[in-house]
């Protein structure tokens, strides 16, 4: 992985910021779980986005999807906060991270989304590290691994002792959080 992705942030801020994409709990917001669980089901996040939203791509672009939808929150970032509308986050919780000069930088993936590889919420951490055997740790991310088959992008896995949490697909050389 490329050192473009330190930021000036401590892990818990980061964490705080893109891990409110996640519901840590591991369960969905219930008004959105029901309609989102027959797509969300077949998609994979990863290894340029999630469904037609695609890392890279203009808040235009994004927008012109219909598949997001523009919100406000309180967090150290420079960039703007979006939720897919398969999954909507409450608070200060954002699904996407869009900047102005690097596109969409981050995206959360929603509900039991996994990656390609077959890791998402629920998966172990044996299942982890034989779907990702080059993982690595720091104290921004936390767990992270390349992405396969995109050199400028990385999963940040959230984790609990037993479980992946939440996955993340994020630009190596995002510029949201400082």
């Amino acid at each position: 992985m490329k050192q473009t992705i330190g930021m000036r942030i401590g892990r818990s801020a980061l964490v705080t910021v893109l891990a409110g994409g996640v519901a840590l709990a591991g369960v969905a917001p219930a008004a959105n779980a029901a309609s989102a669980a027959p797509a969300a089901q077949k998609m994979t996040i990863g290894p340029f986005g999630y469904g037609s939203v695609k890392l890279g791509m203009s808040a235009a672009r994004a927008k012109a999807t219909g598949k997001i939808v523009r919100k406000t929150i309180n967090a150290p970032t420079t960039c703007s906060a979006w939720d897919l509308k398969a999954q909507r986050y409450g608070g200060d919780r954002a699904g996407l991270f869009i900047s102005r000069k690097r596109g969409v930088v981050t995206i959360s993936a929603p509900g039991n989304v996994k990656t390609p590889q077959g890791i998402g919420r629920g998966s172990t951490p044996a299942q982890l590290k034989a779907a990702y055997p080059n993982l690595k740790q720091n104290a921004l991310y936390g767990t992270f691994a390349a992405v396969p088959g995109n050199p400028k992008a990385s999963y940040v896995f959230l984790a609990s002792k037993n479980m992946v949490v939440g996955v993340i697909l994020i630009l190596n050389a995002q510029d949201c959080l400082k």
